[in-house]
């Protein structure tokens, strides 16, 4: 395996760890659903405390997946990794999200 196949597994690697918890690929799909979206609604919608989708939603930046574009004091959070869309909906055709 040469450098770049290395570099390419790796980053599908941590995308999919990424995507590896319950309330991160719910949070994901409801994103690729809605398009943008605010921690206070996910919050709602998942019944979730507020610091919980917090940090998943740290987690998904860190990883690249997510992305996050302040509005006044309100920070909207948009799907930032094109392959996501590929991977949700291979994994869940027909589920839905918050």
């Amino acid at each position: 395996m040469n450098e770049n196949s290395f570099k390419a597994y790796f980053s599908t690697a941590e995308l999919l760890k990424a995507l590896g918890h319950p309330v991160r690929l719910c949070i994901v799909r409801g994103l690729l659903q809605k398009d943008q979206c605010n921690v206070t609604y996910m919050q709602e919608c998942l019944n979730l405390p507020q610091s919980t989708v917090s940090q998943h939603l740290q987690k998904l930046r860190t990883a690249g997946i997510v992305q996050a574009e302040r509005n006044g004091l309100e920070i909207n959070y948009t799907i930032a990794d094109e392959r996501v869309k590929q991977v949700v909906a291979l994994l869940l055709p027909e589920e839905e999200g918050f």
